[in-house]
Formats: structure tokens, C-alpha cells, sequence
């Protein structure tokens, strides 16, 4: 379901006289349906940059990346829109939202730009809040003014509304009390069940050895690694 062969990516620092700065060569991770893969490595070894290739937010330098029928290296914008839209759901650290929209709409807004239908949406966005024990009465407000423990469940919820095949998770377990960690991994695992291919980064080691499947250190694709 997702597949990265032969994938570099540099950087270049155009405020610093075009110097390039490689990051990684000959990256290849592929995850099969129902399987976690987990990215290790020290800090700046490049996990994150490989998510964000394989969601199309950087372009790699060679090789391919594909997401079901998508090569996401190759793309249009209009295919990477489409594969977001339809086949992979993705959990970040960050909540990005539009201002004064109200919680229960920011969380159904995926499973809505994926076709279905307002009320099951709205129905599933409502169970998620609840099973991540955020209050009720949040639900109507903004999440830009939550705390980041609350804008991580609103995150998660917004992942798992839909059942994408595919699903991409940055530190799913962070900032988040024992009973909420424990909800999110059950969360994993049933998308797991279901056949969802999925890559995360977890320094939550215990986590990360309960949920995931295989480790793929990155720090092997360093330029120049052995």
C-alpha cells in the first residue's frame, strides 16, 4: 500500500549562498495493508522528512513514492489533493485549522471531503471526541484556544474519522494522559484490523514496541551510511 524505493532528498539553503545540505539516499521502507511500521533514528536523522515526502509536503530528489495507485513523486497537486482526500489520513503534532470553526466540524471535515454523508460524518466525529474523553461542551468551540493535550485528541480524531487505507502518524501518544494513550493505541489497532497500512514515528518506545509491526531506522539512509 505504501512503498518509498532508491528516495533522496537535499536541501538547499538559498539564504546561505545555494549551499546544499543532502539528508538522506537511498531510502526504501514499504508497508503492507494491516501492518505499523515504525521510523527510528536520532533526532535529525530524517524521519520526519520521509513523512513528509510521503505525504507530498517535500519533493524527494529521485526515486518514487507510492500510495496506492498514486506516485506521490511524480504527482499533480490535484493527485497528491486526491490521495489525501481518499486514501491516507494523517495524525500530526500540530493542529492547523481555519479559526472559529467549531470542534465537532474540524473533526468530521476529512470523512466529509471523503465523500460521506453529513450526518454519518458528524455521528462518527462525535464518538471519537467522546471515546478521547473530551468534554462535550468543547465540541461547539474553536480547538485553537485548547490545550495541546486537547488539540492532540482533536488531531487523532480528525485521523480516524474515516477509514483511509493508508495513515501516516507523528507522535500519536504525545501529550496525552495513560487512559488517552491507551485509547489511541486501541484506535491503531483497529485500523490495523481493518487493513490500514500505517507509518508512524513514536518515541514512545513502550508503545511503539505494542503496536508496531517492524522498526525501520533511518538514520541507515544517511548519506554516506555504510
Amino acid at each position: 500500500m505504501i512503498r518509498v524505493s532508491d528516495v533522496s532528498k537535499s536541501f538547499v539553503l538559498h539564504n546561505q549562498g545555494g549551499a546544499v545540505i543532502p539528508v538522506m539516499a537511498g531510502a526504501e521502507l514499504s508497508v503492507a495493508p494491516g501492518e505499523c511500521v515504525a521510523l527510528v533514528g536520532n533526532s535529525g536523522a530524517g524521519k520526519s522528512t520521509l513523512m513528509r515526502m510521503i505525504w507530498g509536503n517535500y519533493l524527494c530528489g529521485s526515486g518514487a513514492i507510492t500510495v496506492g495507485d498514486v506516485d506521490v513523486a511524480r504527482a499533480e497537486p490535484r493527485e497528491v489533493l486526491r490521495m489525501r482526500r481518499e486514501l491516507m489520513g494523517y495524525v500530526s503534532q500540530f493542529l492547523r485549522v481555519v479559526p472559529r470553526v467549531p470542534t465537532l466540524e474540524v473533526v468530521a471535515e476529512p470523512a466529509l471531503r471523503a465523500g460521506v454523508a453529513r450526518e454519518v460524518a458528524l455521528s462518527r466525529a462525535r464518538s471519537l471526541l467522546a471515546r478521547l474523553n473530551l468534554p462535550e461542551p468543547l465540541w461547539a468551540l474553536s480547538p485553537t484556544t485548547f490545550s495541546g493535550g486537547e488539540q492532540q485528541r482533536v488531531n487523532i480524531a480528525r485521523g480516524f474519522v474515516h477509514d483511509f487505507p493508508a495513515m501516516l502518524l507523528d507522535e500519536p501518544t504525545a501529550s496525552l494522559d495513560a487512559t488517552n494513550r491507551a485509547v489511541v493505541l486501541d484506535l491503531i489497532r483497529e485500523a490495523k484490523a481493518r487493513g490500514a497500512a500505517i507509518v508512524g514515528i513514536f518515541h514512545d518506545e513502550a508503545a511503539r514496541a505494542e503496536i508496531c509491526d517492524r522498526e525501520i531506522d533511518v538514520s541507515r539512509f544517511a548519506p554516506g551510511a555504510a
